[in-house]
C-alpha cells in the first residue's frame, strides 16, 4: 500500500486589523478662488496656458493641476478661451469677405494741414477665405482627395472581357502551350470576335 503524504498541518489565521494611514500632504496648494475669475479674463485676451503660469507665478504644470482639481477655474478657461476664440473666428470672416471701416487722413493743401474723414475698404483675402472653407467645408475644399482602389479592373481582350485574375490565368497558359496550339486557339478567338 502506498504512503499517504503527510497531514498538512493548519496554522491558526492572524486576524490582522489595518489602521489607516494618512500620508503626508505636501505643500499647501496656492490657489485661490479669485485666480478663476482673472483667468478668465486673461484667456479672454488670448493668454495661452503659458502666459496664466507667467502671471500667477507658477509652472505650466500647476495651471494644469489646478484645471483637474478646481472645476471653476477649468469653467473659467474654458469660458474665456472660447470668447477669444469667437473674435478670432469673427476677424477671419470679416477678412475672408472683406470689410469697410472709417478712417482720418491727413493732408496738406498750401501750407495747410486738413484732417479729412474717409471711409476705407478693405478687399476679401484669398487666403483666409480658402482657410474658412478649409475648415467649415472640407469634403468640397480639402486638398487631399480620395481615391478609391477596391473597384474591380476588367480587361478587354480580344473582344472579351475579364477581370485582372483571369487574364492572368489565361497567360500562364498561354506560356505551357506549345507554339502551334497558342496560334490555333488564338486563330479561334480571333473568328468569334468578328462574327
Amino acid at each position: 500500500m502506498a504512503k499517504k503524504p503527510p497531514a498538512k498541518r493548519k496554522r491558526p489565521k492572524k486576524i490582522v486589523s489595518l489602521q489607516p494611514v494618512t500620508l503626508a500632504k505636501g505643500r499647501p496648494s496656492s490657489y485661490r478662488e479669485e485666480y478663476a475669475e482673472q483667468a478668465r479674463k486673461l484667456c479672454q485676451l488670448g493668454a495661452t496656458d503659458r502666459d496664466l503660469a507667467d502671471f500667477f507665478e507658477v509652472t505650466v504644470v500647476t495651471i494644469w493641476s489646478w484645471q483637474s482639481r478646481h472645476p471653476e477655474f477649468c469653467a473659467s478657461l474654458n469660458r474665456g478661451k472660447e470668447a477669444a476664440d469667437d473674435r478670432v473666428e469673427r476677424s477671419l470672416y470679416s477678412r475672408a469677405t472683406g470689410y469697410t471701416y472709417e478712417s482720418e487722413k491727413i493732408i496738406v493743401v498750401d501750407k495747410n494741414v486738413q484732417r479729412l474723414d474717409i471711409i476705407e475698404h478693405v478687399p476679401p483675402d484669398v487666403t483666409a477665405c480658402i482657410f474658412w472653407l478649409k475648415n467649415r467645408r472640407p469634403a468640397e475644399w480639402r486638398d487631399k482627395t480620395d481615391h478609391d482602389h477596391n473597384h474591380a479592373h476588367t480587361l478587354k481582350l480580344q473582344g472579351a472581357n475579364m477581370s485582372i485574375a483571369e487574364a492572368q490565368a489565361l497567360f500562364r497558359q498561354a506560356r505551357n502551350m506549345p507554339l502551334a496550339d497558342l496560334e490555333r486557339s488564338l486563330k479561334l478567338v480571333g473568328s468569334n470576335t468578328n462574327e
